[in-house]
């Protein structure tokens, strides 16, 4: 098989024209593709314009871009945290068990005991220090081993959801 395209950037493309790429472009490319689109749609719609699919998908690529690049350490840290709260049963939802139980454990490390929201989070990232590191470096280590594919995983999930996930 040749090898494929990496969509570099979204361009306005529907679903359809998106999910039509499969053959010639890399999935990753893909969804990464659909969640651009879908930052669109929230900062021209506002955050409650997203339906539960289309959260499940920003949720899934923050957590994967994130954790790629820097660890649980980077996802909670950043604005990407704010998904948190959701991201176990996000990663349920897409068929990723393994990686669901990684994040679920990655959250528990944090200690917070109530709602998952910013100033909590900080406040965990800010107190934990080289403990809480120590705990998330082996969540880290077992997310990179793990092989579950999460963006095939996902790119199924958003052909099984199609009619539920608008881009525009």
């Amino acid at each position: 098989m040749a090898d494929l395209e990496f969509l570099a950037e979204y361009n306005g493309q529907s679903l359809d024209e998106l999910l039509a790429m499969e053959t010639t472009h890399r999935i990753d490319s893909l969804v990464l593709a659909m969640e651009s689109a879908l930052i669109e749609k929230t900062e021209l719609k506002g955050p409650g314009s997203l339906s539960p699919e289309e959260q499940v998908i920003v949720a899934v690529e923050a957590l994967e871009r994130e954790v790629n690049n820097g660890g649980y350490h980077q996802f909670f840290g950043n604005s990407s945290g704010e998904y948190a709260g959701n991201i176990e049963a996000a990663l349920r939802a897409i068929g990723c068990q393994q990686h669901a139980d990684i994040a679920g454990r990655a959250v528990q490390a944090l200690g917070i005991d109530g709602p998952l929201d910013g100033d909590a989070i900080d406040a965990a990232l800010s107190d934990g220090g080289e403990e809480l590191h120590d705990a998330l470096d082996p969540l880290d280590q077992e997310f990179y081993m793990c092989e579950e594919s999460i963006e095939n995983n996902l790119f199924a999930f958003v052909i099984s959801r199609k009619s539920d996930i608008h881009l525009r």
